[in-house]
């Protein structure tokens, strides 16, 4: 008789059920860890300043923690890859852009924080930033917990100007101001309550890799997503502040989209949006983009009008 991971009524003839009742054993443990999650998820909520909106991060996961993380990752990045000499012309370009967006992290902080009505946490004045090019035919640049990040030299001719290298680089840090990384620890953890009510209440292992993909592309794919989509926003905003021209951010995902071929997967199985829809996104943001600009793009600030 196949194995039923849910214990429903399966009746043998003559109309007697199948030992252990419907309110098995089974269904104990998987409504105990359904509970468990619950609370986890429930008292481990609070309000990102940049969104408004309620985020999962795990009470224990402290900044210092994260960007202690950040650290070792980076270090242990550093030995395997090579990074370039820090004086040749890029580097010293990659460390200016770097310096204007994060100069501009105060500002833009504090103006979407009061656009969403909730308080700048300034999370970022701990971090300790340093940023290194690494050579690379990758067309890619991160930017870890803590302020560590790294641009790789296959970005250079993709991006093809300093006010695109700048869209790029504002995106990688708004992952770590927005706390990214602590969030996905935290998705991580349910996820694993998961797997463990899977494991613990009989389920054999392809009815747990079905129940996980199903989790996948209904939870931990969008969830994935909405934090490019936030970057998205806060690293425009960071480049337009830093005087920065946003605009390139459209051609640049373009030149993206060329670059990869269109080869892209179809957005509902992919961690980040397609380009058209990531263009669309960046099009309707544009207006307000220009605004910070105007704001915060102080004359006489280096390299204005880039």
């Amino acid at each position: 008789m196949r194995n039923d991971p849910f214990g429903q009524g399966n009746y043998q003839q003559g109309g007697t059920r199948r030992r252990g009742g419907g309110f098995n054993l089974r269904w104990i443990i998987l409504l105990g860890f359904a509970g468990y999650a619950a609370f986890y998820w429930f008292s481990n909520r609070v309000v990102d300043p940049y969104s408004g909106e309620k985020v999962l991060i795990d009470n224990s996961i402290s900044v210092e923690e994260e960007k202690a993380m950040g650290l070792q990752a980076y270090q242990e990045i550093l030995q395997q890859e090579r990074p370039v000499d820090p004086n040749t012309p890029f580097a010293r370009d990659v460390r200016e852009i770097a310096r204007r967006l994060v100069s501009k992290i105060p500002q833009v902080e504090a103006a979407i924080a009061q656009e969403r009505g909730t308080q700048p946490t300034g999370n970022w004045k701990t971090f300790e930033w340093e940023v290194n090019v690494i050579q690379s035919d990758q067309a890619n640049a991160f930017c870890l917990p803590g302020g560590k990040m790294a641009v790789y030299t296959g970005l250079q001719p993709v991006a093809q100007n300093a006010d695109a290298m700048a869209v790029v680089m504002g995106h990688e840090i708004a992952h770590a101001l927005l706390r990214h990384g602590a969030q996905r620890m935290s998705q991580q953890k349910l996820t694993q309550i998961g797997q463990m009510a899977g494991a613990m209440s009989g389920m054999d292992p392809q009815q747990q890799q079905m129940v996980m993909a199903a989790m996948g592309y209904g939870y931990l794919l969008p969830y994935a997503r909405s934090h490019e989509t936030q970057a998205d926003e806060v690293g425009l905003m960071l480049a337009a502040a830093a005087c920065f021209d946003p605009q390139e951010a459209v051609p640049l995902w373009e030149r993206m989209s060329q670059a990869s071929g269109g080869e892209a997967p179809p957005e509902f199985s992919s961690t980040h949006p397609n380009p058209g829809t990531r263009i669309q996104n960046l099009t309707a943001l544009m207006p307000k983009a220009m605004e910070y600009r105007q704001r915060f793009c102080q004359a006489g600030s280096a390299g204005a009008g880039q």
